[in-house]
């Protein structure tokens, strides 16, 4: 490059637009985007190691896309090529290629290919990328303001990690103005300007999450606001509101804004909540949807969610239509209103859903002849007897008599779930009771028993699935308190988690598919746990393993603020972390200092103080006063004041983290299962433990050993080999942070 490319090149980038200039270099400079790019989650490893794999960013306009793009190009070892999709073609796709390979023959190097707005290459295109981002000569890096997994092919999905980007929060928008105002090389840092709040908080607001929008508005403000007799530029209120004077909605009649928002409307008015849906309402009119097109949503939901608990929400809709048709805008925005507003407030119903019940028996069962006094006795009613044995329900008293109108193969089947809400609540009794008579009728006419038409299947299949879980053992019972807690956490994709308990990993793999973009540590307090652990994730790439922290919970925060002191979570979940620890409270507290904002602590502890006593599946046998002994000495057990194991309730734990400033909330679930006594059970509950007492050593404080043994006998007596329920509780707790 020679002296005048040089100056060329300076005086280019001077002259390029603020938005341009402020562009972050390194993942240090940029603003936003935590969930993807905070210490300890995927992408910043994976940034920090070099070890990048085909990315795809999507995001709304000025999140930060082709900004991560350039960082990733300042970053990485690779060559960086980038194109535009809106200009490339197939040839350019061609050149990159060519351009690439000849990299990696000559240099063994690797090539990053960035494509901006990679929507916009058409299905030929994007195919012409696909055996090359398959064989690795390129690692693609995508940018999109789409729904990638409905503008970019499956192939190229299936082969790249999506990364979603969010518009910037309010506190993101004014570090970015922050930074623009002082940096003197990029900025005006150079220039006295003074930006009134008032006047920020308006471009802030009105940029709507977008850096591009709000940096330009700020150069617009700066640019054409001559210095005072100081040479100082004041930004005044007025100057920001004609430097950017309307909020920009997404919204794409086409794309994801569009059917995103539709679905808020809906879902808002099946929820019955009127303020949501006026929003919703509003941002669709706003961006100049075509009213025509809410109405036509409006007229199905009327059907689909209020139905038969309003008969006359589709006449409402149908009249504000109408009434939109005649008025036109702006007046006809009233009937548009006025038609969300009556089904939001209706009472709902989705018993109509039951014609798609009906659909589906007709597209299983085999095709049902229609019952000879169903069909049309007009021409073959002396023939074939068509029309025979109907009965005229107008000749009846109430205008209905018991009669079946279903084919006899599907007779008792049910199609039609009446709700309790509005005018469908008035005939619920009435559909049942007319029901009951029609099988009592098929029952005494065809000689077919109650069982075999009494199909109500949906409680029938509920009371079958608690039973399986009530009589499970425990395999199943710790995979519903797993799901239970992974609910609770309510976990996304990008999120960074802490296991606290993670044993032989029975948490930590669900946490490791849960979150894929995010990452998870795992704690373990023994090193025969942690090399189980590290042996069990071998197979796993580098960047997906868990990070495995060998230390106990009380030594947790001592050993992530050696290894990584900024590094926090956004949940941290475990299974009787707690149980055993005598200083519940300082664990608590340490806890919550490990938390992102908003984070949550979720945690599922056994109630020891719930635990069933043996002494009540026995039958009074016992000799003497050793019966008022033996539950002195046992209910003794679970009065320690000393044992962190039951000196402490349900309650506590709650105590515990409100006290650490978290809004907590428990759930206590009781759990029944069946025991089976075994030799080896009572065995164990007999037998001396140094480490940890037994039954049997918790008895000693009381009884004899004769009358120790005396229990077992009868124990073994009464119970051994018999099944008994054993009922526990499991406190579940939420702490949000």
């Amino acid at each position: 490059m020679d002296l005048f490319e040089s100056h060329s090149l300076k005086h280019a980038k001077l002259a390029a637009p603020l938005a341009d200039r402020m562009r972050p270099r390194t993942v240090e400079e940029f603003i936003g985007q935590d969930h993807i790019l905070a210490p300890g989650r995927l992408l910043r490893r994976a940034i920090a190691l070099d070890q990048l794999s085909s990315l795809i960013f999507a995001g709304p306009p000025g999140t930060g896309k082709t900004t991560l793009a350039r960082v990733i190009a300042n970053s990485t070892q690779a060559h960086f090529i980038a194109i535009n999709a809106v200009l490339a073609g197939i040839k350019d796709i061609r050149e990159a290629i060519a351009t690439a390979q000849t990299q990696r023959q000559k240099t063994q190097q690797c090539t990053i290919l960035f494509v901006d707005e990679v929507h916009r290459f058409n299905k030929s295109q994007q195919d012409a990328l696909l055996p090359w981002v398959e064989n690795g000569v390129v690692i693609l890096i995508g940018a999109t303001t789409e729904n990638p997994y409905f503008e970019v092919n499956p192939a190229l999905i299936s082969r790249s990690r999506i990364f979603q980007l969010k518009s910037l929060t309010r506190t993101n928008l004014e570090q970015i103005a922050h930074q623009a105002l002082t940096d003197a090389e990029r900025g005006y840092g150079d220039r006295r300007i003074t930006v009134d709040e008032e006047a920020l908080n308006h471009l802030v607001n009105v940029a709507n999450g977008d850096a591009r929008s709000l940096l330009n508005a700020l150069e617009l403000a700066v640019e054409t606001t001559p210095p005072d007799a100081t040479g100082a530029i004041a930004i005044s209120l007025s100057v920001a509101e004609e430097s950017i004077q309307q909020r920009a909605v997404l919204y794409d009649k086409e794309g994801d804004a569009h059917f995103d928002t539709i679905s808020a409307l809906i879902k808002s008015i099946r929820g019955s909540d009127p303020d949501a849906a006026l929003y919703w309402l509003a941002r669709m009119v706003y961006a100049g949807e075509d009213p025509r097109f809410i109405f036509r949503r409006l007229l199905i939901l009327a059907s689909e969610d209020v139905g038969l608990a309003d008969p006359q929400a589709i006449s409402v809709v149908h009249a504000c239509a109408a009434s939109f048709d005649r008025v036109g805008l702006p007046e006809g925005r009233y009937p548009l209103a006025q038609a969300v507003l009556y089904l939001a407030n209706a009472p709902k119903s989705n018993s109509v859903m039951g014609f798609f019940d009906a659909l589906a028996a007709v597209e299983q069962e085999q095709v049902s002849e229609v019952p000879t006094s169903l069909k049309d006795g007009n021409r073959d009613k002396k023939g074939f007897g068509h029309g025979a044995g109907y009965l005229y329900p107008h000749a009846y008293r109430d205008h209905w008599v018991a009669q079946q109108y279903l084919p006899a193969s599907l007779q008792g089947q049910v199609f039609y779930q009446p709700s309790q809400q509005g005018f469908e609540a008035t005939i619920t009794t009435q559909v049942a009771r007319r029901r009951e008579a029609q099988l009592a009728a098929s029952v005494e006419g065809m000689g077919i028993a109650p069982p075999e038409v009494l199909t109500y299947g949906r409680m029938d299949r509920a009371s079958e699935r608690w039973l399986q879980r009530a009589l499970s053992q425990v395999g199943s019972q710790l995979a519903e308190v797993r799901d239970r807690l992974f609910t609770l956490a309510a976990l996304q994709r990008h999120h960074l988690v802490l296991n606290l308990n993670a044993g032989t990993g029975f948490l930590t793999w669900e946490a490791l598919r849960q979150v894929p973009e995010g990452g998870v540590y795992a704690c373990t307090p023994t090193e025969p746990e942690a090399r189980a652990l590290e042996e069990q994730s071998a197979n796993l790439t580098g960047l997906m393993r868990p990070v495995i922290l060998q230390t106990s919970v009380q030594q947790l925060s001592n050993t992530l603020a050696k290894q990584a002191s900024d590094l926090r979570f956004d949940c941290i979940i475990g299974r009787n972390v707690l149980l055993h620890e005598p200083n519940k409270g300082a664990i608590a507290a340490s806890l919550t200092t490990r938390l992102h904002p908003h984070g949550k602590i979720v945690l599922a502890e056994t109630l020891a103080q719930q635990t069933p006593r043996l002494y009540r599946f026995l039958s009074g046998t016992l000799p003497g006063d050793l019966s008022q002994r033996l539950m002195a000495a046992e209910e003794a057990i679970y009065e320690n004041p000393d044992d962190p194991m039951v000196n402490w309730q349900a309650n506590d734990l709650l105590t515990l983290f409100e006290t650490a400033g978290c809004h907590t909330t428990l759930q206590v679930e009781p759990s029944t299962s069946a025991l089976v006594i075994t030799p080896a059970l009572l065995n164990h509950w007999f037998s001396s433990n140094p480490h940890r007492p037994t039954y049997a050593n918790h008895l000693a404080r009381s009884l004899s050993q004769t009358e120790i043994a005396q229990v077992q006998a009868i124990l073994s007596r009464e119970l051994l080999h018999q099944t008994i329920p054993w009922t526990t509780a499991i406190v579940f707790v939420c702490a949000t942070c």
